[in-house]
């Protein structure tokens, strides 16, 4: 029973982002993903405050940049754009993170 109330809860997830991105999947791509991960951890190597408590041990910023995406802590938008040249510009907080 709790994996019928499970699959409710994401069913209606699901809608709230289908109502606010218009434009390709619900989920931040693979691409998506390696491209912001990518870019924060360059962030991060040049110097950049961390945006999360950070474990001690923990010294690779690629590492630290999958935390904070996972934390859903970083400001970005993704512009996702259709071949006719529309495109919309969605925050990656509201796109829906895959577990890996």
């Amino acid at each position: 029973m709790s994996s019928f109330l499970e699959s409710r809860e994401l069913r209606k997830i699901y809608k709230e982002v289908r109502k606010y991105v218009k434009i390709g999947p619900i989920f931040l791509t693979r691409y998506e993903k390696a491209r912001i991960t990518g870019a924060r951890a360059l962030q991060l190597s040049y110097g950049a405050p961390i945006l999360i408590n950070k474990p001690k041990n923990l010294i690779d910023p690629i590492k630290i940049a999958m935390l904070e995406l996972k934390s859903g802590i970083l400001p970005l938008t993704i512009r996702r754009e259709n071949p006719n040249g529309e495109y919309q510009d969605i925050l990656i907080n509201k796109l829906i993170l895959k577990k890996d």
